[in-house]
């Protein structure tokens, strides 16, 4: 039997912009009750609200599933992103493929090209924290005598990595183009790591042709 949480979240799958009233229909328990749910579901983040006017009176809350809601659902992300790359492998030789994958992480660092220029190697590699984080990795770093250690304790493309061990050259790449310094692989996840180690020597040359 389904969850009253689980029914919430289904109905604005189904119905987005929703009200209380329209839920509690929908669900069927009473608005106290709906409201006290998506007060929870709102600070885990999984919805959000927002003041609908509709005529004369107090403007009404509509209610929606955040990206983080959607996501509680399954889906075949994961199955299509195999087989889009298993296609890949079988059209391209494996050095064109690795450039395919290469690409993408020059392009997610490009989009980020104004927000890196003018930056000292250290206020690049915050801002490379930020960016990682959004693309799903938990990160962090930390300053050596001679050397930055950026630390990933999660890995978004596991499951991707396991059949396609390629796709480690994108997060090099994009860590490589943002930093504009050569990164060392000093221990990896897929590999059976704990977690994967960058290394990047502060005396190293910069990369950067700007």
């Amino acid at each position: 039997m389904k969850s009253t949480r689980e029914k919430i979240l289904r109905t604005l799958l189904a119905f987005p912009g929703s009200t209380i009233n329209d839920m509690a229909e929908a669900v069927g328990i009473n608005g106290i009750s709906i409201r006290h749910h998506l007060t929870s579901l709102e600070a885990e983040g999984l919805i959000t609200s927002a003041e609908e006017r509709h005529g004369v009176g107090r403007p009404r809350f509509i209610y929606r599933l955040s990206e983080k809601g959607i996501e509680e659902f399954p889906t075949s992300y994961l199955k299509l992103t195999k087989r889009l790359l298993e296609s890949l492998k079988n059209r391209f030789s494996t050095n064109e493929f690795i450039g395919l994958l290469e690409e993408i992480g020059s392009n997610i660092a490009n989009s980020y090209k104004d927000e890196i220029k003018g930056k000292t190697l250290e206020e690049r590699i915050t801002l490379l924290k930020s960016i990682m984080t959004k693309e799903g990795f938990i990160v962090d770093w930390e300053k050596n005598e001679e050397d930055y250690t950026i630390t990933s304790y999660s890995c978004p493309y596991y499951r991707v990595r396991i059949d396609h061990p390629e796709i480690c050259v994108l997060d090099h790449q994009l860590i490589t183009q943002i930093l504009s310094k050569p990164v060392q692989i000093e221990s990896c996840i897929f590999t059976g790591d704990d977690h994967c180690t960058y290394r990047i020597n502060m005396n190293e040359k910069d990369n950067s042709n700007e």
